[in-house]
């Protein structure tokens, strides 16, 4: 995994920084996310009648297995902050589920920095358009702006016209 500075990081806004690794969506790891958060819709769990009720012809993945995908698609994907001691999930804006992810599919995120900027003496917030892509799809699972937060020891701070 490739690594940047806090001073590269203003450089990247507008760019796409991280794609991730393909993760592939099992019918196991859909029953371990209902049991999880106790989600048993049929169209999660039941793979034969969802193929008779449902327009998807078989189970889906819940919207918000999808979206918590981000946090591995983040660490396989995006590069790593050289000075960074910590992250931290600020949220989401904008999150919409585009097109549900068929169980037997592999998904993948895309980041895009959007916008980056210090706050305080040991933060930086970083927000990131993401997009959950589905392998041999057109359109994408969801979309969102991410927000985050990169901790680092206040004497990394790079003296910059950012600050």
């Amino acid at each position: 995994m490739n690594e940047i500075s806090l001073v590269d990081v203003f450089g990247r806004v507008g760019q796409e920084v991280g794609r991730s690794e393909w993760i592939m969506i099992d019918q196991s790891t859909v029953d371990l996310f209902a049991d999880a958060t106790h989600d048993h819709q049929f169209i999660h769990v039941n793979p034969e009648r969802a193929a008779v009720e449902s327009p998807f012809g078989g189970t889906i993945a819940h919207g918000f297995l999808t979206l918590s995908l981000l946090s591995v698609m983040n660490f396989s994907g995006m590069p790593k902050i050289r000075e960074q001691t910590m992250g931290l999930n600020y949220g989401f804006d904008n999150v919409r589920f585009m097109s549900p992810v068929k169980t037997g599919s592999r998904v993948r995120g895309r980041f895009v920095l959007s916008d980056c900027r210090f706050r305080g003496s040991s933060m930086l917030v970083t927000t990131y358009e993401v997009t959950v892509e589905i392998e041999n799809e057109n359109r994408p699972a969801l979309t969102a702006n991410w927000i985050t937060i990169v901790q680092f020891d206040p004497k990394d701070r790079p003296k910059t016209s950012h600050s």
